[in-house]
Formats: C-alpha cells, structure tokens, sequence
C-alpha cells in the first residue's frame, strides 16, 4: 500500500499542491486525474521521489520515502517501475538494451539471467519479436509497451504510469490500459496512472482521485464518478467527454 499524507509543493512563491492526503491500494488501478495544470504530474513526482515536497509524507507498506536513509531509499526505489510520459526510451539503444538498462543500473544479475527476465518482460507486453530495432523503427503504441517491459524489469510492488495514453488513437489508448491493468492484476502491483483521458477513467478507474488547482476535490471509483456533484469534477468529465468525441470523428475522417 502507498500512502501520502499532508504533502503540498510550491515553486518560488507559486503554490501547485495544497496539503493532500491519499492511499493507494495492491492490485488496484489508481488514477489521479484532472486538467493541465492542475499539480497532478507534480503530486505523482513527489510520490515517488522526483521531487521533495515541502511538507508531508510518503509511506511504501510504512516506510517513509522521504526521511528514509540511503539504503532504504534505494531499496524503496528498486520496487519502483515508472512508466514516462512519451515512454522516454534511449534513441540510440535497442528495444533489448532499453529494457534491461534497469537491470544493468541497479542489480548484478548476470547476462544469462538478464536476458531471460528482458525477454519474459517482451513476451508480457506482445513484443518478442521486436528485441533488436531501434526506437523510432516502433510505433507509438509499441514504444508504450517497450516503456511497460521496461518499468516491469525489476517485478516491481509498485508501477506508476504518467499519461501513458498521451499521443495515442484512441484503439491503441485502451489497448494499452487494458495491457496496464492485466499486469497489475497478474503481479499484484500497486499501480498509479496519471490521466486527463476518461476512456482510461471508465476502462480501468478502480480508484480515482481527481484534482483541481492544486487540492483533492473528489475521491471514488468509475462507479460513481457520473454521479458525483462536485462542480469542478462535472466541468472536467463534460469535457473531456466532448474532447474525446471530436477525436473519434477527426479519426473516422482520416
């Protein structure tokens, strides 16, 4: 289970995240979601340690990410997978090499074992053919999936996945949430998908937490989210609602 308590961030005099609290739970799919600028990408970096709020906690099954010291932190981290807004893959490495940079960065496994658990990752994700080309011989939905092997490599606890839709159609979009939420459910991961897409709220939103200048304004699940009165909440869902309609029909035109 993850966590947070109290935590807020500012940048100068500029205040993104107001004091918050939130947990996470195993085998669930969490979703924070909200428009541009509201602070949910800088909540999701200071939850796993990209950036240190000003004030709060962050616990890992009880172990505080923030006050812990080296060791600890390190071990926390290596139970961590991240899944990059567009995938962040190296240009100049193979889909292979791209994969197992987790494992040459941060175990001593040996070549044999590394190369199995690179190849168990690729046949996960559906890319085991595709262990030997470069990056932009990919598409976009493949480059997500070689992000997903990637952020598996090392069996992570806890996957944490920022606008892994962004920049896909929307056929490929739930492909890749539903790829999300078998692994998660498979390996019993405590997973955190950053979103604005409300195909990915009603497909996979077991848990939601949605965000609004910077404050938790509501929590629940896809369930009750329709239902929900909050009007910042309401505004968010009619439109991207309206969003995702007008990207059906560009891409029936083309």
């Amino acid at each position: 289970m993850i966590e947070f308590k109290g935590i807020s961030k500012s940048f100068g005099e500029r205040q993104i995240l107001f004091p918050m609290d939130g947990q996470f739970m195993p085998s669930d799919t969490s979703l924070i979601i909200g428009a541009s600028g509201t602070g949910k990408s800088v909540l999701l970096k200071c939850i796993v340690g990209l950036l240190k709020p000003d004030t709060g906690s962050v616990l890992f099954d009880g172990r505080d990410l923030l006050t812990a010291d080296t060791e600890e932190r390190k071990s926390i981290r290596k139970e961590i997978g991240m899944l990059f807004q567009g995938s962040a893959l190296f240009d100049s490495k193979t889909v292979i090499e791209n994969v197992r940079f987790p494992l040459d960065m941060m175990t001593k496994m040996g070549k044999d074992e590394k190369m199995e658990r690179v190849h168990f990752c690729l046949r996960r994700v559906g890319l085991e053919q595709a262990g030997n080309k470069m990056p932009s011989e990919l598409s976009g939905g493949m480059q997500k999936r070689v992000g997903i092997a990637r952020a598996i490599v090392l069996n992570p606890k806890y996957l944490f996945c920022d606008e892994p839709n962004s920049g896909l159609d929307p056929q490929t979009s739930i492909k890749i949430d539903e790829l999300i939420k078998e692994i998660t459910d498979e390996f019993n991961i405590t997973t955190v998908v950053v979103t604005h897409d409300m195909n990915s709220v009603m497909g996979i939103g077991e848990k939601i937490i949605f965000i609004h200048e910077g404050r938790k304004k509501w929590e629940g699940t896809n369930q009750n989210i329709l239902a929900a009165t909050e009007p910042a909440l309401v505004d968010f869902v009619f439109a991207s609602k309206m969003m995702q309609s007008m990207k059906t029909v560009q891409m029936a035109q083309i």
